[in-house]
């Protein structure tokens, strides 16, 4: 049987395995690397990350911002430096006024393109579904079926999560790591879109609005962000509803405060109100030019009123029950992985010598704004570092 020997294999090439391949590479010691994947173009999902716009890391990185088991840990390789992961490239980086960083350039898939060059030097295989791994005295046996697709020292799984199966992560690469008696947290979908009661929005389907979100779980208050919401068909999307999503998919009994206009005073905007009234305004009117027209109907309708301040009142908070979410095929990233207890400091499995994982793989998920590639970059470059000295 046809097979080649190498020192580290990567499963996975997602921003995770690239960021470990490539820093492999960089070191200049010749390692033999093999970078395999199941689709057949290694980076699709972090070409499209950011609206296509490359949002790799955000200048506010701190623990706060991820989610998961071993916090401490995340904290340690994610939040040293918010520029880490932009260390991988050429180009130059910036962040925007929510502290989102970017390439000038604003383009994702030229990120892509600079780690798919820096490649040059590994064994690179697409189309290729690893389905076992097993380990031996001289390292690990990958397979595909029942083909030996290589021999290496060193593992490294970054296969990611159970989101977006288009980029064939479908959760099947999680048996990877239970059949080293890892165990998988319980994954529920993250950064997704929210099904809510639509009574109120039916209206509104479309329509886009700049709102502090809030959501709170038996009158306690679970997250907030400000930014997009989108009203559609189900519920809400946007990038504040993706935002509060992470803390709220694997509860019950969720209800969204939307605050429309949230840079405008209660007073501000009862004047305005009060204003129309005198004006000889129809009643459904009178946020005409304050809020999209139909959002205002809808405020309006729901306040049941004409009163300035009971119409405010509904306007700060315009509250949506969450009755689900649109599931895996829609969310950005997974919640919940292998156990971050059952691996080291630097990524290494407790239960297997010389294997270890990366990016979304692990039971560690990160908010909207840059969090999750920051993860993946830092973490694949921390598990090269630590192959490096072993090697």
């Amino acid at each position: 049987m046809n097979y080649s020997e190498y020192d580290v294999i990567i499963v996975g090439g997602g921003a995770a395995g690239l960021a470990c391949a490539v820093s492999l590479l960089k070191c200049g010691k010749n390692s033999k690397i093999c970078l395999v994947d199941a689709g057949e173009r290694f980076g699709k999902k972090l070409a499209a990350t950011g609206n296509g716009q490359g949002n790799i890391s955000n200048t506010d990185m701190t623990a706060a911002h991820f989610h998961g088991g071993n916090i401490s840990v995340a904290e340690k390789i994610a939040c040293a430096n918010a520029y880490d992961g932009a260390k991988l490239f050429g180009c130059v980086f910036g962040a925007d006024d929510r502290g989102r960083i970017y390439p000038a350039g604003r383009q994702a898939s030229a990120l892509v393109d600079s780690l798919l060059h820096s490649l040059r030097g590994a064994e690179c295989v697409t189309g290729v579904k690893i389905s076992k791994i097993i380990k031996g005295n001289g390292g690990f046996a990958v397979y595909e079926d029942k083909r030996l697709v290589g021999k290496a020292k060193f593992v490294v799984l970054c296969t990611g999560g159970k989101a977006q199966k288009q980029f064939k992560t479908d959760g099947s690469a999680y048996a990877l790591a239970t059949s080293f008696g890892h165990t998988l947290t319980p994954l529920y979908p993250s950064l997704v879109q929210l099904k809510t009661d639509t009574k109120h929005i039916k209206a509104l389907k479309g329509i886009r609005a700049d709102c502090i979100v809030t959501a709170s779980c038996n009158g306690k208050t679970l997250a907030k962000a400000r930014g997009d919401v989108i009203f559609t068909d189900y519920g809400v999307s946007g990038n504040a509803v993706f935002s509060v999503s992470s803390y709220i998919t694997d509860k019950q009994n969720v209800t969204l405060s939307l605050e429309f206009l949230p840079d405008f005073s209660a007073e501000q905007i009862e004047q305005s109100i009060a204003v129309q009234k005198a004006a000889g305004r129809e009643e459904s009117e009178l946020l005409s030019g304050t809020l999209h027209n139909q959002i205002g109907r809808a405020v309006i309708k729901r306040a049941g009123t004409a009163s300035p301040r009971e119409i405010v009142r509904t306007l700060k908070n315009f509250t949506l029950e969450v009755c689900g979410n649109l599931g895996f095929d829609y969310a950005q990233v997974t919640k919940g992985g292998i156990n971050m207890g059952e691996v080291t400091g630097v990524l290494e499995s407790r239960l297997a010598k010389n294997l270890f994982f990366a990016g979304e793989i692990l039971d560690v998920d990160g908010d909207c704004g840059g969090y999750n590639l920051q993860w993946a970059f830092t973490s694949g470059m921390t598990v090269a570092r630590e192959i490096l000295n072993r090697l």
